[in-house]
């Protein structure tokens, strides 16, 4: 039952891009240390914890890694990019396929509660001004997720869209050189401004940003619905409904990984 399960939450095609990907563990020169843990067990421990949103205490020993073990790996990983490594690894398999469609990228961010505080935190406009955080997205056509961050509640949304396209990975295409950036780039109001606008231009993305009093909101959601259907997507990982992290990364670590999940099932569809 337990095997079942694991094989569920990480099937063979997501470990055979993963396994490459998990930073070496150097032997210490004079022998001794920490005995090897299974790698495997280990992810599949932190994809159960996105997925189920559970406290690290309790997760299962079925899994057969300990608590500590799972949440020392799963924060070692944090710090040496791992996640953001996979989740490049999956669009670039969905790329060349011809699955990411560069034709127009969408932008958008939801507000979460941040349950213990922390980086990245700050008063909620949208929850009584209780502590909080968002999270930021940028997906194709499809509501793939193609880069993600985080920020304070408080921050604007319209913050976060330079970071966000500037973390656009170079993906790979079913035709020709990678790619890394959208013809267009769609956003409500909140990101709209002149500055903006002429760093998408510059960029050769053209910007679709809604302004005050110009576009209706039934035309733009014809285009952004897909983004909301993103955070739909996302919020089935129970991790990211509240914040329990006091680290930033190590939130913003769920997130990737999350994304990284949605691009994942996208491509099993595929098969």
């Amino acid at each position: 039952m337990v095997d079942a399960l694991s094989r569920r939450l990480v099937p063979d095609e997501l470990w055979e891009l993963v396994e490459p990907l998990i930073p070496e563990v150097k032997g210490r020169p004079q022998g001794g240390g920490r005995a090897a843990v299974d790698s495997r067990k280990v992810f599949t421990a932190i994809v159960y914890v996105v997925t189920s949103g559970c406290a690290w205490r309790y997760l299962p020993p079925s899994f057969g890694v300990t608590v500590p073990t799972a949440h020392r790996w799963f924060v070692r990983w944090t710090e040496a990019g791992l996640w953001a490594r996979i989740h490049h690894a999956v669009l670039d398999e969905l790329g060349s396929q011809g699955l990411v469609d560069w034709s127009r990228a969408v932008v958008d961010a939801a507000a979460v509660r941040a349950k213990k505080g922390g980086g990245m935190t700050g008063p909620s406009p949208v929850d009584r001004a209780k502590p909080g955080s968002k999270l930021h997205v940028l997906t194709d056509v499809s509501g793939l997720p193609l880069s993600t961050g985080i920020s304070a509640a408080n921050t604007a949304d319209g913050y976060a869209m330079i970071p966000l396209v500037n973390a656009l990975p170079a993906i790979r295409c079913r035709r020709g050189p990678r790619r890394r950036k959208p013809a267009k780039l769609h956003g409500d109001k909140a990101y709209n401004s002149a500055d903006r606008r002429r760093w998408l231009r510059d960029h050769g993305i053209r910007p679709r940003l809604a302004r005050k009093g110009v576009e209706s909101s039934e035309r733009l959601g014809r285009h952004r619905w897909v983004v909301e259907r993103s955070f739909s997507w996302l919020s089935g990982y129970r991790r990211l409904t509240l914040r329990y992290e006091r680290r930033a990364d190590t939130f913003k670590a769920f997130l990737a990984l999350a994304a990284m999940l949605v691009c994942f099932k996208r491509l099993q569809k595929t098969k």
